[in-house]
């Protein structure tokens, strides 16, 4: 169980303006713990929960971040890193100077400031397909090699590896979480996966007979609070290695559906949803590429064994009530005062990128 010695009192975080850093921010909040961001763009200081941070303005992709990272984190007794980029998914090039090349510009300046304790947001996407089972965090970790965001994840945690290695005595912990739901993401959520073209303050107000959905998907889900729970559990255990986070049971085609409006799920080949992913991806009628179809398809579903047991975590939302609470965030275009969560209007009809 947790070690109350190690509590942290100064915690710095890296994409503390996005979906799970922002819910992070509250959690710390709550705990009473000096938080510094870490962000591109620094949030206006009458957002809250951003007000009570200590911001620094450094993007992580450049390489001038190196010095920066080192002086925010000097005297910080953990760094959670979530930065994290997904758009604009035409540029691999840019996404990857974030998310790996900024992934190793986060780890090396922990390492040399002496940070004792490194968390980095990993993924369920780090994992190698397993369709319908139930992995634990020792689940090979080579990923979905047609998804550029998995092959990212894959990357980022070899760069932890290195890390380990430079300094044994950091301890370094890869949290695994499913897909991150909550209301305050909603605005953030269509841009980065649905687009323009859909009308999502319709989202769940159509009734439709059925929504055509790949037969047997199962997608492992949880709330941001649940994750900002589980984070700060991994901080003050200081717990090393992997650790997978979920809420149960995970979310199936008629739980999408009905969600989304409609009766129940039709079977849809998922030959023909990724055709149609790439071809309107290719035409940048919206930003979601076949991978992440792939990804979808392929994901295995995660065992909490060692979150419940070691950290004495359970999750207070279900997917299922995590996938409402999104769905009511997308009707509402529900943001935050932070550049990554606000609301953005359309430009020229297609979706603008935020990253």
């Amino acid at each position: 169980m947790r070690d109350a010695r190690a509590r942290p009192r100064r915690v710095l975080v890296t994409g503390a303006t996005g979906n799970v850093g922002h819910a992070l921010l509250r959690r710390l909040a709550r705990e009473g713990v000096a938080v510094s961001g870490v962000a591109r763009r620094v949030p206006r200081p009458e957002d809250s929960p951003a007000a009570r941070a200590r911001w620094h303005a450094v993007d992580i992709a450049r390489d001038w971040a190196a010095p920066a990272l080192r002086e925010a984190m000097d005297g910080v007794d953990a760094v959670v890193h979530c930065a994290w980029q997904i758009q604009p998914s035409h540029d691999e090039a840019r996404l990857r100077a974030t998310n790996v090349d900024g992934t190793r510009r986060v780890a090396q300046a922990a390492v040399a400031a002496g940070v004792p304790h490194l968390v980095h947001l990993s993924s369920v996407g780090v994992y190698a397909p397993g369709r319908g089972e139930r992995v634990g965090e020792d689940w090979p970790t080579t990923g979905v090699a047609s998804s550029r965001y998995s092959r990212h994840k894959v990357a980022a945690e070899r760069v932890l590896d290195e890390a380990e290695a430079a300094s044994p005595g950091t301890v370094v912990t890869r949290v695994r979480p499913g897909l991150v739901l909550q209301a305050d993401a909603g605005a953030e959520i269509s841009r980065y996966f649905l687009g323009p073209l859909l009308p999502v303050a319709l989202l769940g107000r159509l009734r439709l007979p059925a929504l055509p959905l790949p037969p047997g998907l199962a997608v492992p889900v949880v709330h941001a609070d649940d994750l900002a729970d589980a984070l700060w559990r991994a901080l003050t255990a200081r717990l090393p290695g992997g650790l997978n986070v979920a809420a149960d049971p995970p979310l199936g085609p008629d739980d999408l559906a009905r969600a989304l409006g409609a009766r129940r799920a039709a079977p849809l080949p998922l030959p023909a949803l990724r055709a149609l992913a790439a071809l309107t991806w290719r035409l940048r009628l919206q930003p979601t590429s076949e991978g992440w179809v792939d990804l979808a398809a392929a994901v295995p579903l995660l065992s909490t064994r060692r979150a419940v047991l070691e950290l004495g975590w359970s999750p207070s939302v279900s997917a299922q009530q995590a996938l409402a609470d999104l769905v009511a965030g997308l009707q509402r275009g529900t943001g935050t005062g932070t550049a990554a969560m606000r609301p953005r209007r359309l430009l020229s009809g297609r979706y603008e990128s935020t990253s």
